[in-house]
C-alpha cells in the first residue's frame, strides 16, 4: 500500500482527498502547508506527496523546490486553483520544476486517482 502526504492549507479539500485516497487503498497523512509537510517528508517515508501551491507559511512552489533538492526520488504531483486566471501559469511552472503531474482545481475523484496511479507507476 503506498504512503501519500497531502499537503494543503484547505481543510474541507485535506478531508475529500483523504477518503477518496483512502477509499482506494492508500495510506494517507496530511500536513496543513508546505513547512509542516517538509518536517514530516524527513521524519517518515512517503510514496508521494500531494501539494497545493497556494498556502500560507510555506507556499507550493518552495515546498516542491525542496522536496525535489532533499529529495529527488520522491514523486508529486501539484494541485493548485491558482488565483482567478494564474492556475494555469502556476502549473506549468510547477510542471517545469519537476511535479510529476499537476492538476487543476476543481477536480473530480476519478482525475485524482488516475493521476495517483498514473504517477505511482511511473
Amino acid at each position: 500500500m503506498a504512503h501519500i502526504l497531502l499537503i494543503d492549507d484547505d481543510t474541507l479539500a485535506l478531508e475529500s482527498m483523504t477518503i477518496v485516497l483512502e477509499d482506494n487503498g492508500y495510506e494517507v497523512s496530511t500536513a496543513v502547508n508546505g513547512a509542516i509537510g517538509l518536517l514530516m517528508i524527513d521524519m517518515h517515508s512517503f510514496d508521494l506527496v500531494i501539494t497545493d501551491l497556494i498556502m500560507p507559511e510555506k507556499e507550493g512552489i518552495a515546498t516542491l523546490i525542496e522536496v525535489k533538492r532533499d529529495h529527488p526520488a520522491l514523486k508529486t504531483i501539484v494541485i493548485s486553483g491558482g488565483g482567478r486566471n494564474q492556475k494555469d501559469l502556476y502549473l506549468e511552472y510547477a510542471s517545469n520544476l519537476g511535479a510529476n503531474d499537476v492538476l487543476a482545481k476543481p477536480f473530480s475523484a476519478s482525475e485524482l486517482t488516475t493521476s495517483v496511479r498514473h504517477v505511482l507507476a511511473l
